[in-house]
């Protein structure tokens, strides 16, 4: 009966005359009468294989704005924790009425890729407060990944904002990524930071903030790296929050901005 309905559903939404019944359910036919919808069905996908193209089209788009629908309702409800953790570094004036948070991994090649459109978004957006999540997925195949994200939270809470800032971008400027960056590297950007080299006690005090970001990350729906968020630091809507999951546009990033300052 199952495979019945759905040849039956099939054929409602390709041909206009079975369309008249698409409010009517399998009960309301004999079995010799589904027997023939489900040829005609069949009959017609054959003979138009498009059809299948558009739906599966179609129903990929619905399963898209459902996803995005589902992931701004998870931003606007963690809005405290994606602009206001303490314990995050962060870019810009505290008080900002706009808030630009990037989720990544250093060992990420498409993170690596729009390092630079990050880093000409900043530049161009000084009133702006960019928040950088550390978010160590690929830390299970590179170790390097988890030592790059427990440095610069280190670099974070011993220099501030310009030191963190300039060891994020030291990183990305060596354009190792997947594999390729090195604990010298990420020494030298230590360096580049006018930083100390942590600790190992230094290390793991930053574990509880990066569990914290990857609960946060999965919260929201992210599957992977880059994942962008821009939202007002208050007030924050659906109509003036944008999420961004995975490499955009430096055009797209700016529109965001513009879009949560309300313009």
């Amino acid at each position: 009966m199952k495979r019945q309905t759905m040849t039956l559903l099939a054929a409602l939404v390709m041909t206009p005359t079975l369309a008249m019944a698409a409010d009517a359910t399998t009960a309301d036919f004999t079995p010799a009468q589904q027997e023939a919808i489900g040829k005609i069905a069949a009959d017609y996908m054959v003979a138009h294989p498009e059809i299948l193209v558009q739906v599966s089209q179609k129903l990929q788009a619905q399963q898209a704005d459902q996803q995005q629908q589902q992931a701004q309702d998870a931003v606007l409800a963690n809005a405290k924790a994606l602009v206001n953790d303490p314990a995050t570094p962060s870019y810009g004036p505290k008080d900002a009425k706009v808030a630009f948070v990037e989720f990544f991994d250093y060992q990420c090649l498409y993170c690596s890729r729009m390092a630079p459109l990050v880093e000409q978004t900043v530049k161009a957006n000084p009133t702006v407060r960019f928040v950088f999540k550390e978010w160590p997925i690929f830390g299970d195949r590179w170790k390097e990944s988890i030592t790059a994200a427990e440095t610069g939270m280190a670099v974070w809470k011993e220099k501030g904002s310009q030191a963190y800032f300039d060891y994020h971008n030291s990183l990305y400027r060596t354009g190792h990524d997947e594999g390729k960056l090195t604990n010298a590297d990420i020494a030298a950007a230590v360096k580049a930071a006018k930083a100390s080299t942590p600790s190992a006690d230094q290390l793991k005090a930053t574990h509880e903030a990066l569990a914290s970001n990857d609960e946060l990350a999965r919260t929201l729906g992210f599957g992977g790296t880059p994942g962008f968020v821009v939202m007002p630091t208050s007030g924050a809507t659906a109509a003036n929050t944008t999420v961004l999951p995975g490499a955009v546009s430096a055009e797209e990033l700016q529109a965001a901005i513009v879009k949560a300052q309300g313009k």
